[in-house]
C-alpha cells in the first residue's frame, strides 16, 4: 500500500528535503579536480550534520559512507575513497540522503567537474529533462507508469537507454517505502496516482547499452560497456495539479 501524507507530515519533510537539497549545492561549491570522494564525502556529513540532521544512506543496509558518490561509466551506490580522486573533465553524480525529526528527503545530482565534453552534457541535459518530463507526470489521476513512460520515451527518443535493475521509490518515514518508480514503462499502467503521494523520482541514463555490473566492492553500479552514466533525482509530491518538488535547487540551470 503506498502511503499517504499528511500536511503535518510534508512540512516534516519539507526541511529533511531542504537540507538535502542545500547539500546538494553545497557540494557544487567545493567540487573541483583534485578533491578525492572521501574528502567530499566528509564535507557532505558536515554540512549536514550543521543543520542538527543526519546522512541517512550511513550504515544503511551497510553503506559505510555518507553519500554515494560515483564517477562517469559509474552509475550509483559508489562508495567514497581517499584513493579515488576527481579529475578534470569527469562526470560525478552525489546522492545524498538527509534524515530529520524521523523524515526523509533524497536527492541526487551529476555535476560537471572542468570542462566535459559535449557528448557527456548532452547526456546529462537529456537525463535530467527526463527527470522533470517524470515529474511532471506526477499529479493525482496518473498512473504510476506514466512517470516511468515520461522518462524512458525521452531519453530513448535520443538514442540512450534506461538502467532497469534500480529503481525510485516512496520516501517519509523511512527512506524506501512504496511503490517502486520504474524508469521504464507503459502509460495508463499501473496504481493510480493520489495527492499527498511522496515519490524519489531517479532517473539513471547510460550513453551506451543499459547493462550494469556491481563492482567488487558489491556496492558501485557501472555500466557494462564502459560508457557513461547520468543521475538525478527529487523527493516529490503528488499534487491534484503542479508536483511539488521538496528538493527543487538553482543547480539544473547549469546543465544547459
Amino acid at each position: 500500500m503506498i502511503p499517504i501524507k499528511n500536511e503535518e507530515d510534508l512540512e516534516m519533510m519539507r526541511v529533511s528535503s531542504r537540507i538535502t537539497a542545500e547539500a546538494l549545492k553545497h557540494v557544487r561549491s567545493i567540487i573541483k579536480p583534485g578533491i578525492s570522494t572521501k574528502k567530499l564525502d566528509q564535507e557532505i556529513e558536515k554540512f549536514i550534520r550543521s543543520k542538527h540532521a543526519r546522512p541517512a544512506f550511513k550504515g544503511l543496509y551497510g553503506f559505510p559512507a555518507n553519500a554515494c558518490i560515483s564517477i562517469n561509466q559509474e552509475v550509483v551506490h559508489g562508495i567514497p575513497s581517499e584513493e579515488r580522486i576527481i579529475a578534470e573533465g569527469d562526470i560525478v553524480s552525489v546522492d545524498i540522503g538527509v534524515e530529520k525529526n524521523g523524515y526523509y528527503g533524497d536527492a541526487a545530482f551529476t555535476f560537471a567537474v572542468g570542462e566535459i565534453s559535449p557528448e557527456k552534457l548532452k547526456l546529462m541535459r537529456i537525463t535530467l529533462e527526463a527527470l522533470y518530463n517524470g515529474i511532471e507526470k506526477a499529479k493525482e489521476g496518473q498512473r504510476l507508469q506514466d512517470i516511468s513512460y515520461a522518462i524512458q520515451s525521452h531519453a530513448e527518443s535520443h538514442g540512450y537507454s534506461v538502467v532497469r535493475e534500480l529503481v525510485g521509490h516512496g520516501i517519509g518515514k523511512s527512506l524506501h517505502e512504496e511503490p517502486q518508480v520504474y524508469n521504464f514503462g507503459k502509460p495508463n499502467k499501473g496504481p493510480l496516482l493520489r495527492e499527498g503521494m511522496v515519490l524519489a523520482i531517479e532517473p539513471m541514463i547510460n550513453m551506451g547499452e543499459r547493462h550494469v555490473m556491481t563492482m567488487s566492492d558489491g556496492w558501485t553500479v557501472a555500466t557494462q560497456d564502459g560508457l557513461p552514466s547520468a543521475h538525478y533525482e527529487h523527493t516529490v509530491v503528488v499534487k491534484n495539479g503542479i508536483p511539488e518538488i521538496l528538493t527543487e535547487h538553482d543547480l539544473k540551470n547549469e546543465v544547459a
